[in-house]
């Protein structure tokens, strides 16, 4: 992926829009996928796993991989 903006996050955020953490597993970040996917299933129950749901997108969105640990 050549960083945030590019197609490859837009790919990746449209993957999150469908299944929460699949974006991020399109990244290639394996543990932020599992996380995000596990924490909207539950809060789901709830009916507030809109939120992660969202921050999932818009994570998947804005990531730049030059500014990775």
């Amino acid at each position: 992926m050549a960083g945030q903006g590019s197609g490859g996050n837009v790919l990746a955020a449209l993957a999150s829009f469908f299944i929460p953490g699949l974006g991020q597993l399109v990244q290639g970040r394996v543990l932020k996928a599992a996380l995000m996917f596990v924490l909207a299933a539950v809060l789901w129950i709830v009916l507030m796993g809109w939120i992660v749901h969202l921050w999932s997108i818009v994570d998947a969105a804005l990531f730049d991989p030059s500014k990775q640990k």
